[in-house]
């Protein structure tokens, strides 16, 4: 568990003291009041900065596993591997860098009930966002959201199997990952066969004109996506 420092922010200061309670009281108002406590932050600091309580708790601390990631990726040469080895290796790393794997469990418990699930959509998105653009997607088209949908579902369904395992390291996750991946590629395939065969291409022209308005999103980061000029 990190060790809290005068050189914390408040924000670092709060989630690290509720880390300690987590697995007994979940990302909770109990976890938020007793981390107000242990931190020494004022109470309306910590109101400011998690408003909502126990969720924007668990939301802060899933954007600092994705901040430690992208530091990680950045000092990774991961040019030696396959596109699909390099996805791999940063799944497994996000999920390698969990100190408290109780803390990942709360939090999906929390965003499985529907008044949340939309947030717990957003930030797996957030999570596969991060890993395309460290691996440096360029993509502006209906490709950005494509790759990033087709992550969150490996992402998602490999934290779901992450947690029930207790193989020697992991390796049934890993495994797991590497299946799941291997699905995509071959949905990959497919459709690439399919833009070749001019039957396919024909029945397909219209919608595939239509996604060629859809562009990526601007501005503000964190909304899911915006079709430009409105299919001008």
């Amino acid at each position: 568990m990190p060790t809290m420092t005068p050189e914390a922010t408040p924000e670092d200061r709060l989630l690290d003291a509720a880390l300690l309670h987590v697995p007994f009281d979940g990302w909770s108002e109990t976890t938020l009041r007793a981390a107000i406590r242990d931190s020494g932050v004022h109470d309306g600091l910590a109101r400011a900065l998690f408003p909502r309580g126990g969720v924007d708790l668990a939301l802060a601390y899933h954007r600092r596993g994705d901040a430690r990631l992208r530091e990680q990726l950045a000092a990774t040469d991961l040019s030696a591997l396959r596109y699909r080895d390099r996805i791999a290796k940063a799944v497994r790393l996000r999920l390698e860098l969990v100190e408290d794997k109780e803390a990942v469990r709360r939090g999906t418990t929390l965003f499985a009930l529907p008044i949340y699930a939309a947030e717990g959509a957003r930030a797996i998105w957030g999570t596969s966002d991060a890993i395309w653009s460290a691996l440096g997607d360029t993509s502006r088209d209906f490709n950005w959201y494509s790759k990033r949908a087709t992550l969150s579902a490996v992402y998602s369904a490999t934290v779901l199997f992450w947690l029930g395992d207790d193989s020697p390291g992991h390796q049934a996750t890993w495994d797991f990952l590497d299946r799941r991946i291997e699905n995509v590629m071959g949905i990959e395939k497919a459709k690439a066969a399919m833009r070749e065969n001019p039957v396919a291409k024909a029945v397909l022209a219209g919608p595939l004109k239509l996604m060629e308005k859809i562009r990526r999103p601007e501005t503000p980061e964190d909304l899911p996506g915006k079709m430009m000029d409105r299919f001008r």
